[in-house]
């Protein structure tokens, strides 16, 4: 079999007539940059998770920033991250003028809340978890910190929507939050874009003047203050508010994707697996990737390869913080423990369970051998 990473062609050809009518609707319309497909998207997005509020923008990395600055992150501030990130997320912080400060990773590969806390200092002003794989971090103990030192939450949810932590979802804990709509991701759209979630008045109309270059909708669009340009096209946005309505069946798949995985890898000591998708009341996770620990990793990585299978190591197989020429000087044991270990398996829309089937018997065979 042939099975690729990611089919990014079968985004587009799986429903393939349907979005080609909404891209002439648009086009019909003249519906381009900040029409009503957008503030349709944003209403629904933000009520499927639970937001005040959801502003589209370009892209995730872009929403991240400007969510930062709209709380007042800036010059003199230190924000803690988990260095099992994209670099995205450092320079989302280093971008407004603050210190991004990495930590180490905890064994479900998220933010570890003992050393988040261990890293505040007197000039710490945030804690940014990411949100990562489609799972929700320990938001009790992030919160409980938070409060105890008087530092803001904001989440990188570019990879969680729909993940929940004790029912509530993902980028709903703190003042703000990023999701992105990468093709790739469990909603994307048809190149870039992204979305910030916001539970503050104040932050969502300092969102709306940042991402239109500091011009407020009213009083015929003068300018407030610097900003961007880093708008969600309305194209786009037609796209996502379509996909939209088909999340909650793109989850329950990827929900049955990870079960099939853990039912044929488990008894594999060689192995750690995610968390499965039944067997944890707090955490509900929507599997935007499936990242395992692997013994042997590159050779399990290269057999799989030699037989049609293809895999991936997040970021290129390097944390945060090994980006020295960045400036970072941190030292990450654990973390850099994982990054040794740690392997991603096909999960996504266009996998078909007989394929499932193929890889874990290539895994079985290999390290059966």
């Amino acid at each position: 079999m042939n099975i690729p990473f990611f089919d990014y062609k079968y985004t587009f050809i799986s429903e393939e007539d349907d979005l080609l009518e909404l891209i002439r609707d648009a086009g019909r319309r003249g519906a381009f940059i900040q029409q009503s497909d957008l503030e349709n998207f944003e209403q629904e997005l933000a009520r499927f998770t639970g937001s005040a509020f959801a502003v589209g923008v370009a892209n995730a990395t872009d929403g991240l920033r400007m969510a930062l600055m709209a709380g007042g992150i800036g010059p003199g501030d230190e924000v803690i991250f988990c260095s099992h990130t994209m670099v995205a997320t450092a320079s989302a912080i280093y971008f407004t003028g603050a210190r991004p400060v990495p930590v180490e990773a905890g064994p479900d590969h998220l933010l570890d809340p003992v050393k988040a806390e261990a890293a505040i200092t007197s000039r710490t002003r945030a804690i940014l978890p990411t949100q990562l794989n489609g799972r929700t971090a320990d938001m009790d103990a992030i919160a409980g910190f938070a409060r105890k030192y008087g530092i803001q939450i904001y989440e990188d949810a570019a990879q969680a929507l729909g993940s929940r932590f004790k029912g509530q979802m993902a980028g709903t804990f703190g003042e703000a939050a990023c999701i992105s709509f990468y093709p790739a991701k469990l909603l994307g759209c048809l190149g870039d874009g992204g979305a910030v979630l916001c539970r503050s008045e104040d932050i969502y109309q300092k969102l709306l003047l940042l991402r239109d270059h500091g011009r407020s909708s009213a009083d015929g669009g003068d300018v407030e203050r610097w900003g961007f340009n880093s708008r969600l096209d309305n194209i786009q946005a037609s796209v996502l508010l379509y996909r939209l309505k088909k999340v909650d069946s793109i989850i329950e798949r990827r929900r049955q994707v990870a079960r099939i995985y853990r039912t044929r890898l488990a008894n594999l000591e060689e192995l750690v697996l995610p968390p499965g998708p039944d067997g944890d009341d707090e955490h509900f996770d929507v599997f935007q990737n499936y990242e395992i620990e692997a013994k042997r990793r590159d050779g399990l990585k290269d057999h799989l390869a030699q037989n049609g299978v293809g895999t991936l190591i997040q970021w290129g197989g390097k944390p945060v913080h090994q980006f020295r020429k960045l400036g970072f000087t941190q030292d990450l044991p654990a973390t850099d423990r994982l990054f040794k270990h740690m392997l991603m398996l096909p999960m996504n829309m266009s996998i078909g369970d007989e394929e499932l089937e193929y890889i874990c018997d290539l895994i079985q065979d290999f390290y059966r051998s």
